[in-house]
C-alpha cells in the first residue's frame, strides 16, 4: 500500500502473477504421474460405475495437491479420461482461449493391461 496525498490510502492491483507464483507445468506433471501410479497401480477395468468413482478420486487428489502449491489466484481444472485397454487408439482434443503469459496446461497418461487413463490439468490465472 502507498500513502497518497491527504492521508488517503491507495492500493496497487496486481494483474500478473509474480515469477515465483506462476503455475509450473513440470511440477503439475509430477503430481499427475505420482497420483496415477499410486491410484492405478493394481487397478483393473471393471465397469463404468467403478471407473467413474476412480476418475473423481484421481481428479480430486490432483486438484488438492495443486492447491497445496499455494499459487494465489489460480484456478485449476482437472480432466480425467479412463477407458478399457483393448489395444485401440484414442484421440483427445481441446481448445482454450487464454493468456499465454499466465495460463498453462500439463498432462500425463497411465496404461496397464486393463485400462488407460489420460489426465489434463489447466491452470488459469484469475485477474
Amino acid at each position: 500500500m502507498k500513502r497518497g496525498q491527504g492521508g488517503t490510502t491507495n492500493q496497487e492491483y496486481q494483474i500478473r502473477p509474480k515469477q515465483r507464483e506462476k503455475f509450473r507445468p513440470g511440477k503439475a506433471k509430477e503430481i499427475i504421474s505420482e497420483t496415477l501410479n499410486l491410484k492405478l497401480k493394481n487397478q483393473v477395468y471393471t465397469d463404468a460405475a467403478t471407473v467413474s468413482t476412480i476418475s473423481r478420486d484421481i481428479a480430486d487428489t490432483i486438484k488438492y495437491k495443486l492447491k497445496d502449491l499455494g499459487l494465489p489466484r489460480y484456478k485449476f481444472m482437472v480432466s480425467v479420461i479412463i477407458g478399457q485397454q483393448k489395444g485401440q487408439g484414442v484421440r483427445v482434443g481441446s481448445r482454450q482461449f487464454w493468456d499465454f503469459d499466465t495460463d498453462y496446461v500439463a498432462s500425463d497418461y497411465y496404461v496397464n493391461d486393463s485400462l488407460f487413463c489420460l489426465v489434463t490439468v489447466y491452470g488459469v490465472y484469475l485477474y
